[in-house]
């Protein structure tokens, strides 16, 4: 079993590759290979052919996953890119900012 950092719904930061700096939303995660799916990052064009009459084919842009290394979570408190730390055990395990301590739901 693979852990992954983020959780979808997380606000997330891209730290390197072409997209860095970006902001926005994780809208999946797939542990097994270690990537997430960001809002508006890594967008890429995507050839449909259309699969009903009068459905329309041709470009779509769509987001491409990129690897979960590239991506650090951003505090809901001070704003920053951080890493993740964690504080209780078992059930009351819960993900805190290294940089000002706040909690992430």
């Amino acid at each position: 079993m693979n852990k992954v950092h983020v959780k979808s719904g997380d606000t997330v930061v891209v730290i390197n590759g072409k997209n860095r700096g970006k902001q926005g939303k994780v809208l999946e995660v797939s542990p097994k290979e270690g990537k997430v799916i960001v809002e508006g990052v890594n967008m890429v064009t995507k050839h449909v052919k259309p699969r009903q009459m009068g459905e329309p084919g041709g470009l779509i842009k769509a987001e491409s996953a990129l690897y979960a290394d590239k991506v650090q979570l951003v505090c809901p408190k001070c704003g920053k890119a951080t890493r993740v730390g964690h504080e209780g055990t078992g059930k009351d395990k819960v993900r805190v900012c290294k940089k000002c301590g706040a909690k992430f739901e």
